[in-house]
């Protein structure tokens, strides 16, 4: 296996822990944000010890078609994915700022998205 690989996966499970604390601090965008990440890099863990020299991509779905993944990780990934630049940039909507558009549920469920598809690649990295 690919050491960066662990590299990777160790990455998504302390951002886990901070999705978590950004949950509980009320930052929901952010929250959101970093769950996607998590999923992201999780599955960047995945290809890489699968081989892969390195994974471009910020896209969870890509990623995941790449990897020839689909059901229920791949729709986590589309789910995901709409997080990524959204929750960021101010501009991302006609008006205001992206904290002001994101509630506790949908942070809630990023987390349980992301804790999907990192709990799928540390069961499949474990038992390849």
């Amino acid at each position: 296996m690919n050491n960066r690989s662990l590299d990777w996966l160790s990455q998504a499970e302390n951002d886990l822990r901070w999705a978590q604390d950004s949950l509980k601090s009320g930052h929901f965008s952010q929250t959101c944000f970093i769950a996607q990440q998590i999923g992201e890099k999780a599955l960047k863990a995945l290809a890489l010890s699968r081989g892969a020299l390195s994974v471009r991509s910020h896209s969870i779905l890509l990623i995941a078609q790449e990897l020839r993944i689909n059901g229920e990780i791949e729709k986590a990934a589309k789910l995901l994915d709409q997080y990524y630049i959204a929750t960021r940039y101010p501009d991302a909507f006609a008006d205001g700022a992206p904290f002001q558009y994101f509630v506790h549920e949908q942070a809630m469920a990023a987390i349980v998205l992301a804790e999907l598809i990192l709990n799928f690649v540390k069961r499949t990295i474990a038992n390849p």
